[in-house]
């Protein structure tokens, strides 16, 4: 069945039924359009068993996929909305924050994946190009920013100034995943994590199991290896605009700089020793 905006079937649309491959190739191998109940057939000839089968409907411009198809199972209802520029505005569902430990050079990875729920009845887009469908802002002193894999196509995602802006369609009732990854510099001591709009959930994955995070709530939820790597938990309740939430890290980088204190100190303590054993050498 294919389904409009407020649940209403819808007919005469285009439905069409892609096979991909598993090296991501792959194409239509057959359409058709809904009848008067929204309902429609189509048909896998020759199925792939290392293929996946997605069935799409375009509707106001805007590209829907199904979630995959299993060859012989009945398929969910694909639905199809109006779109909008205004209404309520795209929330914050999660947002995921991964630190990895600190490299070489001082740096650090940060990945974040952010899910967004659309609470309005038609699917939002950007009003213009100084619009986006939705923002969200992204520490100061983040670098080297780029997108990483999620719902949203990396082309419809910028960076401007301090915020992720996204331009891409965000359609109701499902949430969608956006995916950033970012470079703290060697000069970052410290992790402020700017929260500009109300979120249900804060995750925290750090590397450096000895940092320090600072929050009005927080629940600490222990240590979890990660594809051989071993990441401190914390999880916030739901925060509003303007909550604090910083994260002091404990390690440092190796450099000739932090070396001098433990040189110093195992000098003198070179010389203490040395000067006990002066003292208690005999005299010929």
């Amino acid at each position: 069945m294919l389904y409009g905006t407020g649940g209403r079937p819808l007919a005469r649309a285009r439905v069409v039924l892609h096979q991909v491959s598993g090296g991501g190739d792959g194409g239509p191998i057959d359409s058709t359009s809904t009848d008067a109940q929204g309902r429609y057939t189509l048909t896998i000839r020759r199925p792939d068993s290392t293929a996946m089968y997605v069935v799409s409907s375009r509707h106001a411009g805007i590209a829907y996929f199904s979630e995959p198809v299993v060859p012989g199972r009945p398929l969910r209802a694909l639905y199809v909305f109006d779109t909008s520029s205004a209404g309520p505005a795209v929330r914050v569902a999660r947002r995921l924050v991964t630190v990895a430990k600190i490299k070489r050079d001082g740096s650090r990875d940060v990945l974040e994946l952010v899910e967004l729920e659309n609470p309005g009845p038609a699917t939002r887009v950007a009003a213009d190009t100084l619009r986006p469908a939705w923002g969200g802002a992204i520490p100061a002193a983040a670098i080297q920013f780029q997108v990483g894999k999620g719902d949203l196509s990396p082309q419809a995602v910028a960076l401007r100034g301090d915020s992720v802006a996204v331009f891409g369609p965000i359609p109701p009732s499902e949430r969608k995943q956006l995916s950033y990854m970012y470079v703290l510099p060697a000069t970052a001591r410290r992790l402020d994590l700017p929260i500009d709009q109300p979120i249900d959930e804060v995750d925290l994955l750090l590397e450096d199991t000895a940092a320090v995070v600072r929050a009005a709530r927080l629940d600490s939820l222990g240590i979890e290896r990660i594809e051989g790597h071993r990441f401190a938990r914390y999880r916030t309740p739901a925060l509003g605009a303007g909550a604090a939430l910083a994260i002091a890290f404990s390690d440092r980088p190796l450099t000739a700089e932090a070396l001098v204190p433990f040189v110093v100190g195992l000098a003198a303590l070179a010389l203490g020793i040395g000067f006990v054993v002066a003292l208690r050498r005999k005299p010929r």
